[in-house]
Order: structure tokens, then C-alpha cells, then sequence
């Protein structure tokens, strides 16, 4: 049973996600504020978290920027859940690491087909072999860990699914639409700056090895062979 940890001051809405939640066999966690959010994120091991924007105590932006900050938390898929809908906040919320973003009102179906979609990307594919190495760059598909000159690098499951796919890939060109659509999920050509701006967080975490993803002018990105 997958545990979803819905972190929601509007104590109505939280109880209707719960219930909705529960009926679909998941176990639902609450949390009405951001302090007490990130305890129960840190103590129990969501499979997920649904988040709200504008939180008591801790705002959601900064709530998301920690937990995708620590090593414990860092690979739980967060849902950004907020009322405010325009791009500059949506933008926003991919940049601390948010997995995905939903608009209140929004329809119970929508909110379930995205947290099955976020659960099932969380869990990427392997690619036949048990690990890839690119460079200083080592993949273990088994573990999903990325370490890079034998020391880990701490990535959330959006940044491994999105290396893994550029590595399993050496020296294929991809554009940010297809890369929605393989790593994200996506069905549309919409949000492209979400991939730039996960590539700019991986390139981060990886150091001087991040230099192997390259940008390709008006297309997209590929993973150079060293």
C-alpha cells in the first residue's frame, strides 16, 4: 500500500484527497501545516507527497526546496497542489523540484491519474544492464543511485529517470518535447522550460561531470560520450 502524505491547511480539501485517496487502496497521511509537514515527510517515508503552495508556518516552495535538499527526502515525488495557476508560478514550483503541478479547483480524477502517473515515473524502467557508466558518471539501475568519481550524487527520482534516459542514450540528440514525454510522461508539447530546468539542477549536482550533458542550440540536449 503506497502512503501519500498530503500536506493542506484547507482542512475540508485535505479530508475529500484522504478519503478519495483511501477508496483508490492508498494510504493517506494529513498534515495541516509546513512545519509539521516536513516532520512527517523526514519521520515517514511517504511514497509520495501532495503539497500546497501557501502553507502556515512553511511555505510550500520552501517546504519542497528542502525536502528535495536532503538526502532521505530527496527522491520523494512531490505534487504541487495551489489555486494560483499562472506560469511564473508554475515555473516556480518545477525550479524547488516539484514532480508536477495541479491548479485547484481541480477534478478528483485528474489528481488521481496524476499521482499514478508521478508513483509509476518514480520507479524508472531498467535498461537492460545493471549499471551505465558514462565518464566519472556511474548509474546503478538496480539501487538507483548515480555516483560521480565514487561519490554519490543525491538526485530525486524526476533527475534519475532524466540522466538515465540522456545516458542510455550516448551522443543521440533529444528534444525537450520528446524528453516530456519519456521522463515526465507527458502527452503535449507544453512546459518545455520544465526540462531546462531540471537539466540546470542535474548539471548542478553533478559537477564537472555535468558538462557531458550538452545543449543542443534549438533542439534540445544529448549526453556526450567523454
Amino acid at each position: 500500500m503506497k502512503t501519500i502524505l498530503i500536506i493542506e491547511d484547507e482542512k475540508d480539501l485535505a479530508e475529500l484527497v484522504a478519503f478519495n485517496l483511501e477508496k483508490e487502496g492508498y494510504r493517506p497521511l494529513l498534515a495541516a501545516d509546513g512545519i509539521s509537514g516536513l516532520e512527517m515527510a523526514r519521520a515517514g517515508s511517504p511514497d509520495l507527497i501532495l503539497l500546497d503552495l501557501m502553507l502556515p508556518g512553511l511555505p510550500g516552495t520552501e517546504l519542497c526546496k528542502i525536502l528535495k535538499n536532503s538526502g532521505t527526502t530527496a527522491r520523494i515525488p512531490v505534487i504541487m497542489l495551489t489555486a494560483r495557476g499562472e506560469e511564473i508560478d508554475r515555473v516556480v514550483g518545477f525550479e524547488v523540484g516539484a514532480d508536477d503541478y495541479v491548479v485547484k479547483p481541480f477534478s478528483t480524477r485528474e489528481l488521481l491519474l496524476r499521482v499514478k502517473a508521478v508513483l509509476r515515473r518514480a520507479r524508472p524502467e531498467a535498461t537492460g544492464a545493471e549499471s551505465i557508466t558514462i565518464g566519472a558518471i556511474t548509474i546503478d539501475t538496480g539501487s538507483h543511485t548515480v555516483t560521480v568519481a565514487g561519490k554519490r550524487a543525491e538526485l530525486t527520482s524526476i533527475e534519475f529517470k532524466l540522466l538515465l534516459n540522456l545516458a542510455g542514450r550516448p551522443g543521440r540528440m533529444q528534444s525537450r518535447e520528446q524528453l516530456l514525454k519519456e521522463v515526465w510522461g507527458y502527452s503535449y508539447a507544453g512546459d518545455t522550460r520544465t526540462v531546462d530546468t531540471h537539466v540546470t539542477r542535474l548539471r548542478t549536482k553533478l559537477g564537472e561531470a555535468g558538462e557531458l550533458i550538452r545543449t543542443v542550440r534549438g533542439f534540445g540536449y544529448k549526453m556526450e560520450k567523454p
